[in-house]
């Protein structure tokens, strides 16, 4: 019997992505090989490094995040149709990724974006690599939109947070999708009085009113700043389309890592959320066997 044609969905999810690197480490482990890869938004990211050849390069610099070193690529740029510029991330993404074009990867690839003037979903599968990683987790505020080909795109999360449509137009019989925000009863871990919700990582000076600059950007559990705000409203729009569209067209496994308690901005919380990734297809498992027996020609 001959194995199907397997699609792997990577959704959206900002911090809570660094899951989907676990996910793809599990599935490797258990030689489960994807055909084509489709992604949203941090989901893009993660997918477009390991069809790269990178993933063990992502998976060092995510588990070296702290406070401090993500300050370090946060360049303030309110002008620019955001409020963070993405020069820095770039220049990392550059280092590594080069100018490498998406139809040059090994594997079909598609980057879900939004076209910011119309709503439209736009499916990035040729051109350069970076840019259309960019274009994909360019969240709306925060990163400027990324032009592309005459076009202002934004976070692909707004239209397909979870890309199942995209497997299948790629011609995939069996479609896994990695959906990171399934879990919103996830009961949000609450810090010890007088502590920072996000672990410290590395201390970062206090400004005149005595709350740090990364408190101020990204805000702190009894003050949510205005980043922290937009990421949360995302990712309730993204949970209520993603159930919409999944229901109209639902993927034929679903890997859900049980990452509700960890903040959106929670970056630093690497090796967590990869060995959730990992548990996640654990769980998942007699459902990936099950529809590899039915489907397999």
């Amino acid at each position: 019997m001959s194995r199907p044609k397997i699609g792997l969905a990577l959704s959206s999810g900002v911090g809570r992505g660094w899951a989907h690197i676990g996910v793809l480490k599990a599935l490797a482990a258990a030689n489960i090989e994807v055909d084509v890869v489709a992604g949203t938004s941090i989901g893009a990211l993660v997918g477009g490094v390991h069809l790269a050849g990178h993933l063990d390069l992502l998976e060092e610099w995510a588990l070296n995040l702290n406070r401090l070193r993500i300050m370090r690529y946060i360049d303030l740029a309110p002008r620019g149709g955001g409020i963070i510029g993405g020069r820095r991330l770039q220049r990392l993404l550059r280092e590594n990724l080069g100018h490498l074009e998406m139809e040059h990867l090994p594997k079909p690839f598609v980057v879900v974006a939004t076209e910011l003037e119309n709503g439209h979903e736009i499916w990035l599968r040729r051109g350069p690599l970076v840019a259309s990683l960019q274009a994909s987790y360019a969240l709306p505020g925060v990163f400027p939109p990324v032009e592309l080909d005459g076009h202002q795109l934004v976070d692909g999360a707004l239209v397909n947070p979870v890309p199942v449509s995209v497997c299948r137009a790629l011609g995939a019989r069996l479609v896994i999708a990695v959906n990171l925000n399934a879990d919103m009863l996830g009961q949000r871990r609450r810090a010890p009085a007088g502590e920072a919700e996000m672990p410290a990582g590395a201390p970062w000076p206090a400004g005149k009113s005595g709350v740090s600059m990364f408190d101020g950007l990204f805000g702190r559990e009894d003050s949510p700043s205005m980043i922290s705000v937009m990421a949360t409203s995302l990712n309730i729009l993204q949970d209520r389309l993603g159930r919409s569209r999944l229901a109209g067209d639902p993927p034929d496994v679903t890997i859900a890592p049980r990452v509700g308690h960890i903040g959106l901005l929670e970056f630093d919380r690497a090796e967590e959320l990869i060995a959730e990734g990992e548990a996640a297809v654990q769980r998942s498992m007699p459902f990936l066997d099950e529809a590899l027996a039915v489907l397999g020609d």
